[in-house]
């Protein structure tokens, strides 16, 4: 399901412009990260996807539908976001209880909603908290139960604001194993993320965002080269990258596996 934003802006009440004029198309079954420092707008341009917010000037269309034009309750069945902070997510007592919510809220039939469901915790590593309390577990096991209830609603788009924040080594893996899973089944994933070893590493595509604008859209290996967009909207390079630059390589790999194969050129 392709999404586009079309000169979108967004105003607050108070009167900060949040977005300014953005557009972006998104083609269906991509893996696109959007980055920049706090405040640079990523989130109140991503929320418009579900409906949250509206924009101010511009349009936003979500397959054949306008934004507009529909309520949060009929977006979510084509756009599932995972909030930043799992706890505005989550209300039931037991994990398997949220992790439902979605699929009856849609009205899938009761086989397809109890394999959608299993199957959600089975890929968060969640299976054997069924029936704990979501405020038992970490802040890291809760970003995955959050993470589990969107995914059960078998959404064609689905938005994740910071999923790596409070993981450790395996549930950045078991993150990035899903990104690309829903790739593979042909589903669009938007990642907000400060952390760019992730973003360099899952994402096909990275937007960089500064005061509301675009500052640049394209392959991560040609952002992270672009060290004056990166400065202006105070992001970092990868840190190999980083690396690669102390020891005066010319070149930026971005991946173990590009700095390993870049490793012979450079022996002396």
């Amino acid at each position: 399901m392709d999404v586009s934003f079309d000169e979108v802006s967004y105003t607050y009440a108070s009167g900060v412009e949040a977005v300014k004029r953005v557009t972006l198309e998104i083609p269906s079954g991509q893996r696109i990260a959007i980055v920049g420092q706090n405040g640079a707008g990523k989130t109140t341009l991503v929320r418009h996807l579900n409906g949250i917010f509206q924009p101010t000037s511009g349009k936003v269309h979500v397959g054949d539908w306008t934004t507009t034009g529909h309520t949060i309750a009929e977006l979510s069945a084509r756009v599932g976001y995972v909030f930043q902070n799992p706890d505005e997510q989550l209300f039931a007592r037991k994990v398997i209880d949220d992790v439902a919510f979605g699929p009856k809220n849609l009205g899938f039939d009761q086989d397809r909603a109890d394999a959608l469901v299993a199957a959600a915790l089975e890929q968060t590593g969640l299976s054997a908290e069924a029936e704990t309390h979501p405020h038992h577990l970490s802040l890291s096991e809760r970003k995955r139960v959050a993470l589990a209830a969107v995914l059960a609603m078998d959404t064609p788009v689905v938005v994740l604001d910071e999923p790596t924040t409070g993981q450790d080594e395996h549930g950045v893996r078991m993150i990035a194993d899903i990104v690309a899973k829903l790739q593979s089944e042909g589903r669009t994933v938007v990642a907000i993320t400060h952390d760019m070893d992730f973003c360099a590493e899952n994402f096909e595509r990275v937007v960089v965002m500064a005061q509301g604008e675009v500052l640049a859209d394209d392959a991560p290996a040609v952002v992270f080269a672009e060290d004056a967009i990166l400065a202006a909207a105070r992001v970092e390079a990868p840190q190999l990258a980083r690396l690669a630059d102390a020891l005066g390589w010319a070149k930026r790999p971005l991946t173990v596996d590009a700095f390993v194969d870049s490793l012979p050129a450079h022996r002396r």
